[in-house]
């Protein structure tokens, strides 16, 4: 297991894969890291030398992107953001009920579901 980013990531999956490990790293952002360090989709983790590791470290960090914890407590913020400022979503949010516009009259059963303890 390499430990990259704060995330073990499986030594026998491909590098593409095994970065949509890391939380905040999708499809797309995998296959743009590995084409622009001109890894192939199918290279292995364990295959990768100490150098391609680096490499790999140095574009993610200049990418910007906002990774694992940093994300997490983002969007939780937001949400709290919500609810404090008191719009519709975050009453919604607080009331355990759907926030996207969805029917509450026969569905939304699972939205209530998650509020009960």
């Amino acid at each position: 297991m390499l430990y990259f980013l704060e995330t073990k990531l499986p030594e026998h999956k491909s590098v593409y894969f095994a970065l949509t490990k890391i939380y905040g790293i999708g499809q797309n952002t995998a296959f743009i890291i590995c084409k622009k360090l001109g890894f192939s989709v199918n290279l292995k983790i364990k295959d990768l030398t100490q150098e391609q590791v680096v490499d790999m470290l140095q574009l993610i960090d200049s990418l910007n992107l906002t990774l694992n914890n940093e994300l997490k407590k983002l969007k939780s913020l937001t949400l709290k953001k919500l609810v404090s400022v008191k719009s519709y979503k975050g009453l919604r949010r607080v009331r355990g009920l759907p926030v996207r516009g969805q029917r509450t009259h026969t569905n939304a059963k699972s939205a209530r579901k998650f509020r009960r303890f």
